[in-house]
């Protein structure tokens, strides 16, 4: 018995689901893949075990049109073949997102894509009413990718246990674990769990959250490994590592919306050599179809991220004093897009990482953009139930949000894609700043310039470009959201500011 989807949008997830074998370990000792056809492309895929004697098979389809699939594979005698229809995209279904003009994004039908990230490590696994309050929250905010984990946290105000687990098994007991020991209950201890055998209760309910993030829009950044953990998971063994990777391909790699990063704060499992994440590169090469975005995150030792099997940069700040002021040279160092995911978090907590201004979290967003590069955000506010949106979702307490909305809406307006730090020699402006262009311009003839002064307030900056062209002029205060037109100009000018921090100045040929 097969059942299936007769009708999918072009970049939708089609599943197929069949019955099969439950003798023995499903999950090992049988496989499944499928192959797609149409007269655009043929594609494979493996499948993967879903509990109850029911095997399913997921693929997103590229194009429009007929396609028709078969599934085989040892779990059946059966072969099961069908077909469907690839429809028009809806209106708000753009495709996957990729890397477009070298330092920047697209989603696969050419719309511009400014990734707008924020970070809720655990936040799927916190229970129905928290998980729909982050929803709602990321419906209403400016955010358009979140960072989170596939396994559950271990750390500072996530010492709840998870309704469920990855695995079948047990956990340890943790009864006895509290704030102040918490660093004393680190890696398997007495867990007991059997790493052949998925729980797939925890993976569709992880799955039902990747789809309600695909409705509204925002990318799934999953991170697959990470080394906060009392469990054993970050430490699971080459076998066990090598199917779970391929049990999460088969699961997640066809929602479109799906991110891979391998790790978050990758140098600190210490149990991981450079020849393991290679093969983790290894098997997202082979078994993901659709070749998703994908990259490793920090603590201290940047990855290589000239790997030709990353695509982009996910950097958290290494410089205390100069968090995000390098954004240009790491886009000059590994020539890919740069995001830097993780730049300290508003907040008010303890940890020197997580109590930065609204104002700091503006500055560093603004100087990074400006540089060419693209910003995560994070909240860590202290509150009586220590639900922080940083691990557990909810609502959002500060007050970045807002004004990064505002730096978005203003990136919209940027001709061609995308903005890159100009020549020094080309700034025009007399006293400092920092000055970008559009990225596909002629950088010493550029129609805008952005100008951004940070933490400097002065009363009036002079400009020279040229003698011959007429130039809009704005003045925009990045905290109180507001844009003031200055008037139109050509060659030398003065321009007054209201002596206040976090300003910007937008120049545009007439």
């Amino acid at each position: 018995m097969i059942h299936y989807t007769e009708n999918v949008e072009r970049w939708g997830v089609f599943e197929a689901a069949v019955e099969g074998r439950t003798i023995g370990n499903p999950f090992t000792d049988y496989d499944i893949k499928a192959v797609f056809t149409c007269p655009h492309e043929k594609v494979q895929v493996e499948g993967f075990y879903d509990g109850e004697g029911n095997y399913k098979v997921r693929f997103m389809p590229s194009f429009t049109g007929k396609y028709t699939f078969t599934i085989s594979g040892s779990f059946s005698n059966q072969t099961f073949e069908g077909e469907f229809e690839a429809v028009t995209p809806s209106e708000d279904n753009h495709g996957p997102v990729r890397v477009a003009w070298k330092y920047h994004f697209a989603y696969e039908d050419g719309t511009v894509y400014y990734p707008v990230g924020t970070t809720c490590y655990v936040w799927t696994l916190q229970g129905e009413e928290l998980v729909q309050r982050t929803l709602k929250t990321l419906s209403n905010s400016c955010f358009n990718k979140i960072r989170f984990c596939i396994f559950p946290k271990h750390y500072l105000y996530n010492l709840k246990e998870p309704a469920i687990y990855p695995y079948e098994g047990t956990a340890s007991d943790f009864s006895a674990m509290n704030k102040d020991n918490f660093n004393d209950y680190t890696g398997n201890k007495d867990s007991k769990w059997d790493f052949t055998r998925f729980n797939p209760e925890y993976f569709r309910d992880f799955e039902a959250q990747i789809q309600n993030l695909m409705e509204l829009g925002i990318e799934a950044d999953l991170i697959i490994m990470h080394p906060y953990d009392r469990w054993g998971f970050s430490d699971m063994g080459w076998e066990a590592d090598e199917l779970y990777y391929r049990y999460i391909i088969a699961r997640f790699a066809a929602y479109r919306n799906v991110w891979w990063s391998l790790a978050n704060e990758y140098d600190f499992l210490r149990n991981k050599t450079m020849k393991d994440w290679e093969h983790y590169g290894s098997l997202l090469t082979e078994y993901d179809p659709y070749h998703r975005l994908c990259s490793v995150h920090n603590v201290y030792q940047f990855f290589d991220y000239r790997k030709p099997w990353i695509t982009h940069c996910s950097i958290q700040k290494v410089d205390k004093y100069k968090p995000v002021e390098e954004t240009d040279q790491w886009r000059r160092t590994y020539g890919k897009p740069v995001i830097v995911d993780e730049l300290c978090y508003e907040g008010d907590i303890c940890m020197d990482w997580g109590n930065i201004t609204g104002e700091e979290m503006l500055r560093r967003f603004w100087e990074i953009t400006v540089r060419g590069g693209y910003t995560g955000h994070g909240e860590t506010f202290e509150n009586p139930d220590d639900i922080l949106w940083w691990s557990h979702g909810g609502t959002l307490h500060g007050e970045a949000e807002p004004r990064i909305r505002f730096l978005y809406e203003m990136l919209k307006g940027v001709p061609g894609h995308g903005l890159k730090l100009a020549n020094p020699s080309n700034f025009g402006v007399m006293g400092g700043g920092v000055c970008a262009v559009p990225e596909t311009e002629d950088p010493a003839k550029p129609s805008y310039r952005l100008y951004y002064f940070g933490i400097a307030r002065q009363k009036r900056k002079s400009f020279y470009l040229d003698d011959v062209t007429d130039y809009e002029v704005d003045i925009i205060d990045t905290w109180d959201m507001k844009i003031t037109h200055a008037g139109t100009f050509r060659g030398k000018f003065t321009i007054e500011l209201p002596s206040k921090q976090y300003m910007a100045v937008r120049i545009t040929v007439k």
